[in-house]
């Protein structure tokens, strides 16, 4: 049987569950969550490889209005890879009927010649009735390849998505080594796993002009990874509050990050935060060039 290849791309509005999934199909967290919307903010690619394909999977920016820079950088980034992929995922959830976000979305899928999957997110939290329901009303906006109910959560459902998408990419050689669960640097990642602890303690005003540059990621002598990173903000007043009083807020940051990057480079490492006041960073084209917000081909 000849070996199989190709490149998908997983789209759909913010906070469907996008990461989640990305994390369930390669099975190691490579994409941070939380329950903020517009947590990814550049293209992650996940690597799945077994004995009869390779997929590579690009989790993009939820597809939103933007009112900056950095978020007209995500939406065009996660429009134009639907163009440059074998297979296009659009995630949304079950629990909902579908939203002006999601029927533009569909708008925009029905442009490209990719084949779509509709991966219905969430099944475990809504009746079997609803579900036909959801279903009943998505087939009739658009002819998808296939329509799969899944909980990425729970990792129910997620095989089937493998096993289908064999169906639709072409025959090809394998783009990466068989251990490979991603192409994300591993200085990249780490950047990403504090941004997520920074989502996650911290209220939704501050979070979205957070941005965080890995400045160090080095061995030192004794085997510990050293990792210098800054946290940047738009206003003082949200230097303050990550911070917190007598630095508690950051202490707590820095502690669960450490964890979640230690687990994922399986060592110890040494990690040092600073927070820097930049204002309007989203807007500012430098900025987000430093911070690794430039769009790359897919291949």
């Amino acid at each position: 049987m000849s070996f199989k290849s190709g490149f998908v791309s997983v789209i759909g509005r913010p906070n469907v569950g996008k990461s989640t999934l990305l994390n369930a199909l390669t099975g190691q967290k490579i994409a941070i969550m939380s329950d903020k919307p517009q947590t990814t903010r550049n293209t992650i690619r996940g690597v799945i490889t077994n004995d009869e394909c390779q997929l590579v999977l690009i989790d993009t920016p939820g597809i939103h209005k933007p009112k900056t820079k950095l978020g007209e950088y995500m939406v065009n980034v996660a429009s134009e890879t639907m163009k440059e992929v074998d297979l296009i995922f659009f995630l949304v959830e079950a629990s909902t009927p579908a939203g002006n976000q999601d029927i533009s979305i569909i708008e925009q899928l029905k442009k490209v010649k990719t084949p779509v999957f509709l991966i219905l997110n969430k099944v475990d939290i809504v009746s079997k009735d609803k579900l036909f329901s959801i279903i009943e009303t998505y087939s009739k906006m658009m002819d998808f390849k296939a329509i799969i109910p899944v909980s990425a959560l729970k990792n129910d459902g997620t095989e089937i998505i493998i096993k289908e998408a064999m169906n639709y990419i072409p025959e090809g050689p394998k783009f990466f080594s068989d251990d490979t669960l991603t192409d994300q640097l591993e200085k990249n990642i780490a950047a990403e796993m504090i941004r997520e602890k920074v989502l996650l303690n911290l209220d939704d005003e501050v979070p979205h002009g957070v941005g965080v540059e890995v400045m160090s990621f080095k061995e030192r002598d004794d085997g510990l990874i050293s990792i210098q990173a800054t946290i940047y903000c738009e206003k003082s007043s949200h230097k303050g509050i990550i911070i917190g009083k007598q630095g508690q807020m950051l202490k707590k940051i820095g502690s669960a990050s450490r964890y979640e990057i230690e687990r994922l480079l399986d060592t110890k490492i040494f990690l040092e935060l600073w927070v820097k006041v930049k204002p309007d960073w989203r807007n500012n084209d430098n900025m987000l060039k430093n911070l690794g917000y430039q769009k790359n081909k897919v291949q």
